[in-house]
C-alpha cells in the first residue's frame, strides 16, 4: 500500500508533466542490451547507461564536465582526506524502502568488492553514515578525484538486495543480475535478453523538477548497423545509437531525423598479450606491430573520417595528453624491427574482437590482421557479439584483443589504472589489461598521480606515463572514436546527450 506522501508525490509528478508536455513512449535501439541488471557486475558503457535509467548517482556529469548534485544535494571538503555528502531527504527505492546514508555506505562497500569497480574506489578507505542523510568519505591521501569517483556511486536498496541476494556474479545468474530496486526515473517491467527491455516511469520519482515526459521506454537491441538505421528511417524506433559512419550523411540529409555528433574521448586499442605469446614479450616486435598498423588509414577508409588517429591513450584536453607523440605507421620500419627482433620469418598469433561493441570493430580487426600479414604475422581472427566476447576477454583467451575505453573519471589516470597497470586481482588495478603489460614506473606514477593535487606536477607525471607506454609499444593505439546518435525530429535527444555517452533519458522531453 502506498503512503499518503507517496500518493501525493505521484500526483505531483503527473500534474507537473501535464503542464509541460503530454506523456510519451520512446522506442529506442542500441547495438546491444545490457548483459546484466547488476550495476556492479561489469564496468561498461552499457551498464552505466542502464544505471542512469533505473538508479541515480550521488552526483553526475553535466555537458560542461562539471558536477550536478543528484542524490547528494550538497557536499563539502572537511580536510585534505575527508569529503562529506548531504543526501536528499524523502527519496524512496522502487521497492518503497526509504533511501538513507546506510544504503549509500552499503553500496560503496559493495563497489569496493566488485572485481570491475574496486580499482576506482581503491583510494576510498572508509565510508561512514554520520546520520540518515550524511555520508563521510575518507581517502588514503589527498585526492583530486573524489567527485569524479562519486559519479559511480548509484545507491542500491540494501534491504531489498540483502533479502534477495547481494552476491556479485561475473557473467553469471544472480538475484542482482536480473532484479532491480533503484531510485531512478524508470523501473523495469519486462526484460528478455537480446530481445527487449521495457522501462516504465517511476511514479514516485523524487525529482519532481525533471522535465521528462517519457512514460514507457522500450529498448530493442539491433546489432546490425544498417538494420538499426533502417528502423529509424522507417519510423519503427525514435532514437538510435551508435550511428555508423557510412550513414551519417544519409541521416543528416533525411527530412524528419536529427543527427547529433560529438568529438569523442574513447580510445580504441589492441592489446598484446606478453604472457600468452613469447614473441609479444619482445619490445621490438610490439614496436613493429604498431608501425605496421596504419591507424590513420583505418580512420579514413573504415571510419570514414569519424574518429581521430591516436598515438596514446589520453585525448587532447586531458592532463596526460603528450603533444610530442604522433601516429607512426611505417611499413619499412616495421619490417626492419621484425628482423632486428629475430622474427624476420614472422610468427602466428590469435586475435579476438567484438562485432557489436565499437563502431566498425570487426572491420577494424580484419584490416589490422591484413596489415600484420605484411610483416609475416599470421593472424587467426575470431569475432563475436559482446555478450560472448567479455567472458573471453576476462579469460585473456587470445594473444591480441580489442578494447575501447572511455575514462570513467574524465581523467588520464583512469586509462592507466585499468589498461596499463600490472594486473592485480586484490586491488582491481589492471583489470582490463589483457596484454599483461607491466612496468614498475608506470604503476608508481599512476598511483602517485591519484594523490597529487598540483595540476602542473600531475600533468608531468601523466605525460611521462604516456611516453613510457609509447616507447614500450605497450599496446596498439588505433583512434579516439567519435560519438553519433540519431533521433526522430521532435524527440529532443540532443538535450540529454553528453560526451560520456550516458543519455539522461529520464529528462527526455518528446514534443511530438
Amino acid at each position: 500500500m502506498k503512503t499518503l506522501r507517496q500518493l501525493a508525490t505521484a500526483t505531483a509528478v503527473v500534474l507537473g508533466m501535464a503542464t509541460m508536455a503530454p506523456a510519451q513512449t520512446l522506442n529506442f535501439a542500441y547495438d546491444a542490451d545490457p548483459v546484466s541488471l547488476d550495476p556492479h557486475e561489469q564496468l561498461s558503457g552499457g551498464t552505466l547507461q542502464l544505471s542512469h535509467m533505473v538508479f541515480d548517482p550521488l552526483v553526475r556529469w553535466n555537458k560542461e564536465l562539471g558536477f550536478d548534485g543528484r542524490l547528494a544535494s550538497s557536499w563539502e571538503r572537511v580536510d585534505d582526506t575527508t569529503m562529506r555528502f548531504s543526501l536528499r531527504d524523502g527519496v524512496t527505492f522502487h521497492s518503497g524502502n526509504p533511501m538513507t546514508a546506510a544504503d549509500v555506505v552499503w553500496t560503496i562497500n559493495r563497489l569496493k568488492e566488485s572485481p570491475d569497480f574496486k580499482g576506482i574506489f581503491a583510494g576510498w578507505v572508509s565510508a561512514t553514515a554520520l546520520d540518515d542523510t550524511t555520508v563521510e568519505i575518507k581517502t588514503d591521501g589527498p585526492s583530486p578525484l573524489v567527485l569524479h569517483t562519486a559519479t559511480y556511486v548509484f545507491p542500491m536498496d540494501s534491504k531489498f538486495y540483502e533479502e534477495g541476494g547481494a552476491e556479485i556474479v561475473k557473467h553469471g545468474d544472480s538475484f542482482a543480475s536480473k532484479t532491480v530496486s533503484g531510485t531512478g526515473p524508470f523501473t523495469i517491467s519486462e526484460r528478455e535478453q537480446g530481445v527487449k527491455v521495457v522501462f516504465q516511469r517511476n511514479a514516485d520519482y523524487w525529482d519532481t523538477n525533471s522535465p521528462g515526459n517519457v512514460q514507457t521506454a522500450i529498448l530493442t537491441p539491433i546489432k546490425e548497423a544498417p538494420t538499426r538505421v533502417a528502423a529509424l528511417l522507417a519510423g519503427d524506433v525514435d532514437f538510435i545509437a551508435p550511428v555508423p559512419p557510412t550513414d551519417l550523411e544519409r541521416i543528416a540529409n533525411n527530412d524528419g531525423t536529427d543527427l547529433i555528433t560529438m568529438s569523442g574521448t574513447r580510445i580504441i586499442t589492441l592489446q598484446l598479450n606478453q604472457k600468452r605469446n613469447e614473441a609479444l614479450a619482445n619490445t621490438k616486435v610490439r614496436q613493429a606491430i604498431v608501425h605496421a598498423i596504419n591507424n590513420e588509414g583505418i580512420v579514413q577508409k573504415i571510419m570514414k573520417g569519424f574518429g581521430t588517429a591516436a598515438a596514446q591513450m589520453s585525448p587532447k584536453g586531458y592532463l596526460g595528453y603528450n603533444p610530442n607523440l604522433k601516429p607512426r605507421y611505417d611499413l619499412a620500419k616495421a619490417q626492419a624491427l621484425m628482423e632486428e627482433a629475430g622474427y624476420a620469418d614472422g610468427f602466428k598469433a590469435t586475435m579476438m574482437c567484438p562485432n557489436n561493441r565499437y563502431v566498425n570493430d570487426f572491420k577494424i580487426c580484419e584490416a589490422a590482421a591484413a596489415m600484420l600479414a605484411k610483416i609475416k604475422i599470421d593472424i587467426d581472427l575470431t569475432t563475436m557479439p559482446k555478450a560472448q566476447y567479455w567472458p573471453k576477454f576476462d579469460e585473456r583467451a587470445a594473444d591480441i584483443m580489442m578494447i575501447g575505453w572511455h575514462s570513467d573519471t574524465e581523467d588520464s589516470a583512469n586509462f592507466y589504472e585499468f589498461l596499463a597497470m600490472t594486473p592485480n586481482e586484490e586491488t582491481g588495478r589492471g583489470q582490463y589489461n589483457s596484454g599483461n603489460y607491466s612496468n614498475a614506473e608506470v604503476d608508481k606514477l599512476t598511483v602517485d598521480s591519484l594523490v597529487e593535487t598540483k595540476g602542473d606536477t600531475r600533468a608531468e607525471m601523466l605525460q611521462r606515463v604516456e611516453q613510457i607506454l609509447y616507447d614500450d609499444a605497450a599496446f596498439v593505439p588505433l583512434h579516439w572514436q567519435d560519438l553519433a546518435w540519431a533521433a526522430r525530429s521532435g524527440v529532443g535527444a540532443e538535450a540529454v546527450l553528453n560526451v560520456m555517452n550516458f543519455p539522461y533519458l529520464g529528462d527526455l522531453v518528446i514534443s511530438e
